[in-house]
């Protein structure tokens, strides 16, 4: 595969919402963003990933769009985005936008004008279907819980939405639709942005028979979409034409979020040709915990499934394709809390550092979410009133009071172990009120632990996992090895270490992580062959023989017979 920019960078994900607040209405802004774009750099990283700042009705926090090429008026105006991107570009900083183009909100213009008539030029500009005695056109289940079709009296006619009513699916069976998102696509990027993630993106090619989904329970009494749905017949053939028309023309970076997705469809979206995508994002190792309802589960996660699905990945997109590598995002709960230790602060502070390592040694592109440079964990609320998700507040709806699958309790317990809100909660800038997030009253909650886990707390001490994270960046630019070399797991059945190596020409890099609370043995063969320094570690010395409580090193190794080249 040819060395591509984005394949040395490191991408740090920011939820507007939360980030920084510059007006104290409690909501963070774009200009709460270019205030903070120092300590970015500071930090190291390359790409800023933006979640939605478009105009929207914010049903479901900005990923449902009502206007394309507008900004959301609580984020401020497109004179501060432009201002925002021209202050990165300066500073070395890229800026990619969230592509939401699955669906839209219901309150974009596109909607309102094909829910008028059938025979509204925008009618096929969305999926409607005819149900028979106003039901539905099939029983698929609305991953937000529910149907999936929303009966629109006007027309006699139901249109789909994968997720919320207010979120209805594109129809890229139309050439319109496809032409009318590309000319959007190309807009963004003459405006200067560096590249697109895309939000859901191997959904926006359905089956067209629309047969009925397998009632399994976890969508109630619908039917799984999934099959239908996900990866479908034309995904590929309409990213391709999105390459052609679009993305080949500038040199950008693109990552498709693409659930479900297996390792072999990975590689076609992210192929060596590079006719599609440069990277996807796989959600498989961050379902191993879930239950029979989804993220709605006390589970806790075993290290020989994270290992398993983790070496599949790794083994089986090496050269053929890219890996994204992250543990964190909008969607996904505080890493420290459900696959670290936040129990104290020197359990938290070694497995912060611990998760870090093991992720960042990995071959792929390193993402970083608001927050997780400084160890942010769940924030454990009390009441389930502090947890506004749509997602949940369904769920609950769902699996509470209509099927009393569990109590309220135990629902709140679920949510506190891997709810979205868990990553959303104001980003921690110092020890004062609200975190330094906003003067204001915040929009969701702040973790009550912001006088402990701050920025202002960690930037500039050597020990901090600020500072980790710093050293763990400037490792990936200086040592090629961490972009080139090849995975090698060196322990399969453990549940306990994570041993891996990576190995390019006469170069190894080894890789020992301790997930666990005990220390562990873990000898090191002692090899004559090599010279062997320790590149990271997160204590301050390094046994031979065993590994403390959530230690994790890292050593680069050279074959002796360089030293005479």
């Amino acid at each position: 595969m040819s060395t591509n920019w984005w394949k040395k960078a490191v991408v740090y994900q920011i939820y507007p919402r939360s980030f920084c607040d510059s007006n104290g209405d409690g909501i963070g802004d774009l200009n709460g963003i270019t205030g903070r774009l120092d300590y970015l750099k500071t930090l190291g990283v390359d790409v800023l990933w933006l979640s939605p700042v478009y105009q929207s009705p914010n049903a479901d926090n900005g990923y449902d769009i009502s206007d394309y090429r507008a900004i959301m008026k609580d984020f401020g105006t497109m004179e501060d985005f432009e201002r925002l991107l021209c202050e990165a570009h300066k500073r070395g900083l890229r800026i990619v936008m969230d592509l939401v183009v699955n669906h839209t909100s219901d309150e974009h213009a596109w909607f309102r004008e094909s829910r008028k008539s059938e025979n509204n030029p925008y009618r096929d500009y969305y999926i409607w279907k005819k149900g028979k005695d106003s039901k539905p056109p099939n029983n698929w289940g609305s991953w937000f819980y529910g149907s999936a079709w929303e009966y629109d009296q006007q027309t006699d006619s139901h249109y789909l939405h994968i997720f919320s009513k207010k979120q209805p699916d594109l129809n890229w069976e139309n050439p319109k639709v496809r032409r009318e998102i590309y000319d959007m696509m190309t807009w963004w990027l003459e405006k200067g942005v560096d590249g697109f993630r895309m939000d859901v993106i191997s959904l926006i090619s359905k089956n067209q028979r629309f047969p009925d989904g397998q009632v399994t329970g976890a969508y109630g009494e619908y039917g799984d979409l999934t099959p239908y749905c996900e990866n479908g017949p034309r995904v590929h053939e309409y990213l391709q034409e999105m390459n052609r028309e679009v993305l080949s023309r500038y040199d950008i970076m693109t990552v498709g979020e693409t659930p479900n997705a297996t390792v072999e469809e990975a590689a076609r979206y992210t192929n060596a040709a590079g006719t599609e995508l440069n990277m996807v994002f796989q959600f498989e190792h961050v379902a191993i915990d879930h239950g029979p309802y989804g993220k709605y589960t006390e589970n806790r996660f075993r290290l020989s499934d994270l290992i398993r699905v983790m070496s599949k990945w790794q083994e089986g997109l090496s050269g053929v394709g890219w890996n994204s590598l992250y543990w964190e995002n909008h969607d996904q709960p505080r890493s420290v809390s459900r696959f670290g230790n936040a129990s104290t602060p020197f359990l938290w502070e070694k497995s912060a550092k611990m998760l870090a390592t093991c992720l960042h040694m990995l071959q792929g592109t390193p993402y970083i979410y608001q927050g997780q440079e400084l160890g942010m964990t769940n924030p454990n609320f009390s009441s389930l009133e502090d947890y506004p998700d749509i997602d949940a507040r369904q769920a609950y709806e769902l699996l509470v009071k209509a099927q009393r699958k569990m109590s309220e309790e135990e629902f709140l317990r679920c949510v506190q172990n891997l709810g979205r809100d868990n990553g959303r909660t104001p980003m921690q800038w110092s020890g004062q009120k609200n975190g330094g997030f906003t003067a204001g009253e915040p929009w969701i909650k702040v973790n009550p632990n912001y006088q402990r886990i701050n920025a202002q707390n960690q930037v500039g001490r050597p020990d901090s996992v600020f500072s980790y994270y710093q050293r763990l960046i400037r490792l990936r630019k200086t040592y090629e090895i961490i972009t080139e070399g090849t995975y090698e797991l060196l322990d399969s059945g453990s549940n306990t270490v994570w041993a891996y190596q990576r190995v390019w020409n006469r170069e190894r890099l080894l890789v020992l992580a301790n997930f666990s609370d005990q220390e562990a043995c873990c000898p090191l063969a002692k090899n004559p062959e090599v010279t062997r320094q320790i590149l990271i570690s997160n204590y301050d010395d390094v046994k031979s023989e065993t590994l403390r409580p959530y230690e994790a090193v890292a050593f680069y190794e050279r074959e002796r017979a360089d030293e005479n080249i």
